[in-house]
């Protein structure tokens, strides 16, 4: 295969080049590729050409749940997004704290996913928070992290046993910061807009005081820390605090808390309802500005599908979570990029190789050697996410219906084409 006439992202620039895949791998970059009549030949003139974006968060639902979504479905979906590659959490049904479901999930993948997957597995068992999970078993399945996310580790002393073993493997845990006791059967926000809309509210503290212990935990116990979704100004700069410091300690934040605030849960929207909540304007603001300075390491979606009759309903019972990999690029480059608040190369640092050099991945790069995963983009096309037209199996976007900037027009990966917008 050999792309050619795209502006091809390297070393943090953009130039005119082709690009030759071979067995799947760039077999070389040059500025006029000669091409045989064996070649597939993908003309890229006026698009840009990106490494393949790494999710490091995503719900495939699969197994148990997969009538919200399942492993084709949701990596069809991250295809048409640009991802090459995805991290599955294990909050299926069963949950996946075991080795056997492990090598479901990444058998069933390979067979049939339209990118790579890479599997995190259960830090306790069942997610309970009770007793820690079989993590050396789980490792020779291939997981790359642990997490209980969906959940958080309420137990102090269970959390430090578990970081005790983790760190004793080269793999991060990742937290979901929650404490239940001061989030309870909170729905959105704390503050002017929870009371606005008479909702019950989750306090920023309920993350904060979750992070400040696993801060001091991973830092008496030298474990690798990694935060998800992280939504508070407080929790950004405790971040940036423990870094000054040594510490092991990365962190994600997704795009609709970069995007969004409380605000835009003004009208029940239920597809605004996530977990940890859309914060304030001062929040985002601050998420963005960790963002710029290294305090967040990556952009995860936190792809999180629910089917139509589980978020049509009122807003105080239908289930957290936004759907998030088919829109994740558009939105940011259209909410960020357009408006000069980050510039492109950055977001694809955040999307791309940073994540792939977090999991020590072959691609994140567009070199000779690296996975042949590429992201193909129109910059200047619009797409209108509706219903009818998405890949996912769930439509629970606040994007829905909405119009934005920058189609991805072909994904690629380990050279071949998984997602041809001229084809749908």
């Amino acid at each position: 295969m050999i792309i050619k006439n795209g502006l091809v992202f390297r070393k943090n620039r953009f130039k005119k080049m082709d690009v030759l895949i071979r067995n799947g791998k760039i077999s070389k970059i040059a500025e006029n590729i000669e091409s045989a009549k064996e070649n597939e030949i993908i003309d890229a003139t006026g698009k840009y050409i990106f490494p393949g974006f790494v999710d490091l968060h995503s719900h495939l639902r699969d197994p148990g749940q997969t009538y919200k979504e399942d492993i084709v479905t949701g990596t069809r979906a991250a295809a048409r997004g640009g991802y090459t590659t995805i991290c599955a959490m294990p909050n299926t049904e069963p949950i996946v704290d075991n080795i056997a479901t492990v090598e479901y999930i990444k058998r069933k993948a390979n067979d049939l996913g339209y990118c790579k997957v890479q599997v995190i597995g259960a830090l306790t068992k069942k997610s309970e928070g009770k007793e820690i999970a079989e993590i050396a078993n789980m490792l020779e399945g291939g997981i790359v992290a642990v997490s209980d996310d969906g959940n958080c580790v309420q137990n102090t002393k269970i959390m430090l046993n578990a970081m005790k073993y983790v760190s004793s493997f080269n793999i991060p845990i990742i937290i979901h910061a929650e404490d239940y006791s001061l989030s309870g059967k909170g729905q959105i926000n704390a503050g002017k807009m929870s009371t606005k809309l008479g909702l019950s509210g989750i306090p920023a503290l309920a993350e904060e005081i979750v992070i400040s212990r696993d801060i001091m935990l991973a830092e008496n116990l030298k474990c690798h820390l990694h935060i998800a979704h992280i939504s508070t100004a407080r929790a950004v700069q405790m971040v940036r605090e423990a870094r000054t410091r040594g510490l092991n300690i990365t962190a994600e934040v997704t795009p609709h808390h970069l995007l969004l605030t409380e605000e835009a849960c003004v009208n029940y929207d239920t597809n605004t309802k996530v977990k940890p909540p859309l914060r304030t304007e001062k929040d985002r603001q601050a998420c963005i500005e960790g963002l710029l300075d290294g305090t967040i390491d990556f952009i995860a979606t936190d792809h999180a599908p629910h089917s139509d009759f589980e978020k049509e309903k009122e807003f105080s019972i239908a289930p957290f979570g936004i759907n998030s990999l088919e829109t994740s690029f558009a939105s940011l480059y259209t909410g960020l990029v357009m408006n000069k608040i980050i510039d492109l190369h950055f977001l694809i640092q955040k999307l791309s190789t940073s994540p792939a050099q977090f999991l020590a991945l072959n691609c994140g790069e567009v070199s000779k050697g690296k996975d042949g995963d590429l992201t193909i983009v129109d910059l200047d096309a619009e797409i209108t996410f509706t219903p009818e037209n998405m890949l996912s199996k769930a439509n629970n976007t606040p994007y829905i219906n909405k119009t934005l900037r920058g189609m991805i027009v072909k994904t690629i990966c380990n050279g071949r084409v998984t997602w041809n917008s001229d084809s749908k």
